[in-house]
């Protein structure tokens, strides 16, 4: 098993500023991991993301199981070759989006047993299974098989799945024989002492890393900062703490005060692909007629490729013409902003700054009214 450091470099508040070194390179945090779902970020290459300023990037174990298959990735010599990715990877349990199909799975204590979207066909996801298909996969971090409840949900429910999910954890880190690392993923729903039971039942497991999942799954988004910031407390301090699947802006900012160090989101490349791109005054719709003849920028901050070299006018009309070209520009362009707004925050708990930060963001969006 390669190493794992996390190094805690600058603190601002809660905030903090570190560096989490694995044996494929570091991720400076806090860090924004985009989305490859089967084994590619939609419309990016690999080289394109590290312009964009990626070091680490999320693959999605439930897809690749399915297609092209575990054991074909393995065969090929695992996800890190397969996609051209040389820097360091998390997967998924693939719980996730089985628990999400709920017209199509069924759940007990051995795991959860689903009908594959694709074809209709039969499966068992168990602890021991997820991590034999994320060791298949050559992942870097592991996630263990969670329960994640659909709120609104009852205080029963969701103490079963943290008593389920604390029992899968112990069975996933056993189980678990490949060469990265077991992250553990808090659950208790809205309910504090429910997270507090969470937490305490996986760090007797001494895992290297915690997420908290569980969140944005129904409830108000006030709501899912208020447990996020409680369940950050929880976890220890000389460990990294992984904020799965937040991903607006301002969210990622709050998430980021209350101590929080990797996120990830499908939000800014299925936005891009919607035409919705986020910019340095907030988000704008660039199908709106608006940009028709509008020769500027998408944000004259930017360094991406698509403010470097083309209008608002250029990108609404790859839109409207259902162009490639316009999708991955846009997509070029929200990852960009993702990343470089993980950088402005690195840099201003640095400086300790952060809350001055804070505050100048809040003040700058003026997101557009919809047409």
């Amino acid at each position: 098993m390669g190493a794992l450091r996390f190094e805690i470099l600058a603190t601002d508040g809660r905030a903090r500023r570190g560096s989490l070194s694995l044996s494929r390179g570091d991720v400076d945090t806090p860090a924004f991991m985009p989305v490859g779902t089967a084994g590619t970020v939609k419309g990016v290459t690999p080289e394109e993301l590290l312009e964009c300023g990626a070091q680490i990037v999320l693959g999605n174990t439930y897809h690749l199981y399915l297609r092209p298959g575990h054991e074909v990735v393995r065969r090929l010599g695992g996800l890190h070759r397969f996609m051209h990715w040389e820097g360091p990877i998390l997967s998924d349990s693939g719980g996730f989006q089985a628990f999400s199909m709920s017209g199509l799975r069924s759940l007990d204590d051995r795991g959860v047993s689903f009908r594959s979207h694709l074809d209709g066909s039969t499966h068992l996801l168990t602890p021991a299974g997820s991590m034999e298909i994320q060791a298949a996969l050559g992942t870097d971090i592991a996630m263990v098989l969670d329960e994640c409840p659909a709120l609104p949900a009852t205080r029963e429910a969701v103490a079963e799945a943290v008593e389920r999910t604390t029992r899968w954890a112990r069975l996933c880190r056993d189980a678990y024989r490949g060469d990265g690392h077991v992250f553990g993923i808090v659950q208790g729903g809205t309910y504090p002492e429910l997270r507090a039971r969470s937490a305490s039942g996986l760090l007797e497991l001494d895992l290297p890393g915690y997420a908290i999942g569980g969140t944005n799954v129904g409830e108000p988004i006030e709501t899912v900062a208020e447990i996020a910031a409680l369940t950050a407390e929880l976890l220890p301090r000389d460990r990294p703490r992984y904020l799965m699947g937040i991903g607006r802006p301002e969210d990622l900012v709050e998430a980021v005060a209350a101590g929080l160090d990797m996120f990830d989101c499908v939000l800014p490349t299925r936005n891009a692909r919607n035409g919705t791109l986020f910019t340095s005054r907030g988000k704008i719709n660039i199908k709106q007629r608006r940009y028709l003849e509008d020769p500027s920028p998408v944000d004259e901050s930017c360094r991406c490729p698509a403010c470097r070299h083309y209008s608002r006018a250029y990108l609404r009309h790859l839109f409207v013409a259902k162009e490639i070209l316009g999708a991955r520009l846009n997509t070029l362009h929200n990852l960009t902003y993702y990343c470089d707004l993980m950088a402005r925050m690195r840099r201003a708990i640095g400086e300790r700054c952060f809350q001055s930060f804070r505050t100048e963001f809040e003040a700058d969006r003026t997101d557009e009214e919809p047409a």
